[in-house]
């Protein structure tokens, strides 16, 4: 916002000095774009190096907390017969201080605001995923309901639609997710709103309304291609709608929290152990 309104004065000045040194209306016209443009051009490359530099440090947060869910999955690995749902627990601690302190950094992106439009909208993107993986739907609400134009998230990725969906679908606001899975899936093309699809049949399903979920299972499979969708439909075309699931589109799919992961139990040894270890 200053930016124009920095540019718009010193565009204005170049305009008004040339006038009133009578170099003519013409010359005072394209003095003042110019010096509009090039003021832009300036102070928008000084603070998009500025944005770009406390985004790095934002990143170098994040990988690493990723470095270090990586060890932990190496190590886990490294050790045959290890506890699956103690590691899970691990892992998902890691995940969460990783998350946390990247949830206190966004406070350094604010001042940007008056300078960049988009600012605003980008930190409450980046914060709704944040307290989504955290799960305080509370706050991902609030963000979600935004009166302000400028503070409104970008649901630029199907995963951030999804989120909404997940949300309104959760506050009893079937209406709305329908609303939002028509406004947001025609964005998305092929392979991409497939979570889109599959969210949005799921929540037919929970309804009740499987004829709802049949028809749109059908659309999505052939914009798609995906095999999940393709296997729904078929269950439900042949009446096995007790074999309907969402598994197969994977962590995209829990990380909505809308069902829980099923652990793969750990399997045990049978026979003797000493006997094993001289094959």
């Amino acid at each position: 916002m200053l930016i124009l309104l920095i540019s718009l004065l010193i565009g204005g000045g170049c305009g008004y000095a040339s006038f009133i040194n009578h170099w003519g209306l013409g010359a005072a016209i394209g003095y003042g774009i110019t010096g509009f443009f090039l003021s832009m051009i300036l102070f928008g490359f000084v603070i998009r190096k500025r944005i770009a530099k406390v985004q790095e440090e934002l990143q170098a947060i994040m990988q690493q907390g990723q470095s270090r869910i990586n060890l932990k999955v190496q190590k886990f690995q490294s050790r045959p017969g290890g506890n699956p749902t103690q590691m899970q627990r691990e892992l998902e601690g890691e995940q969460k201080v990783m998350i946390k302190k990247s949830l206190e950094f966004l406070p350094k992106l604010e001042p940007f605001k008056k300078w960049n439009l988009l600012m605003g909208r980008q930190i409450s993107t980046m914060r709704l995923q944040f307290l989504y993986q955290l799960k305080e739907f509370k706050k991902v609400d609030e963000i979600l309901e935004a009166k302000s134009l400028f503070e409104r998230p970008m649901l630029s990725e199907p995963i951030l639609a999804a989120m909404k969906m997940a949300r309104q679908y959760e506050n009893k606001d079937i209406k709305g997710a329908e609303k939002t899975f028509k406004k947001r899936v025609k964005w998305f093309r092929g392979e991409r709103a497939t979570l889109l699809y599959g969210l949005i049949s799921w929540i037919y399903m929970k309804e009740g309304r499987t004829d709802d979920a049949r028809k749109i299972l059908l659309t999505g499979k052939e914009v798609t291609g995906n095999q999940t969708l393709a296997r729904n439909w078929e269950h439900l075309s042949n009446n096995n709608d007790r074999k309907f699931s969402n598994a197969g589109l994977g962590d995209e799919w829990y990380s909505l929290y809308l069902e829980k992961a099923v652990v793969p139990k750990q399997k045990r040894m049978r026979g003797n152990a000493k006997a094993a270890n001289r094959f």
